[in-house]
């Protein structure tokens, strides 16, 4: 007996906020990037400190006690409809995809709670090119939306199976 598509997801998503919130305590407490940035990983990724007080790009950026519960509620808002699609969702590839992007919502939205901002750490560049600098439930984020842009473009509906 496996694995339920719903306990998988939500197993997934459990998975990916103790991932990202460890990997945030052992970035900020215990390797102490603050000291020690910036940390070249390879000539185009750097480990640096930067605290994200908005969403992506730092848009929507708050900078009050007030915008910062704004967006911790527009966050738990977001993620509650994400858990319940999860929640109804058939299929495993769904499940998974959502779980990512739940689990990341709820790391980030922890960090606007314990921290009233966003811990980042990696930073992408090449040459003059600088992407934005983000954490591993950013990434989680990212690749569940993948999962899920893939299951619409690539999977038939009848049968769960690649078109």
């Amino acid at each position: 007996m496996g694995l339920s598509p719903r306990l998988l997801g939500f197993l997934v998503a459990a998975i990916t906020l103790a991932v990202d919130q460890g990997h945030k305590i052992w970035m900020l407490d215990v390797f102490d990037i603050r000291s020690h940035q910036p940390v070249a990983l390879t000539p185009f990724l750097d480990l640096v400190m930067a605290w994200n007080p908005g969403i992506s790009y730092s848009l929507l950026s708050a900078q009050t006690p007030e915008g910062r519960l704004a967006l911790l509620a527009l966050s738990l808002g977001a993620t509650l409809l994400l858990g319940v699609w999860l929640w109804r969702a058939p299929r495993w590839i769904t499940t998974v995809g959502l779980g990512l992007i739940v689990g990341g919502a709820l790391g980030n939205a922890y960090d606007r709670f314990a921290y009233g901002a966003v811990a980042d750490f990696f930073h992408f560049h090449v040459g003059d090119f600088h992407w934005y600098i983000f954490n591993l439930a950013d990434v989680a984020i990212v690749a569940g939306v993948g999962l899920l842009l893939y299951e619409s473009v690539c999977m038939t509906e009848e049968k769960g199976e690649l078109a």
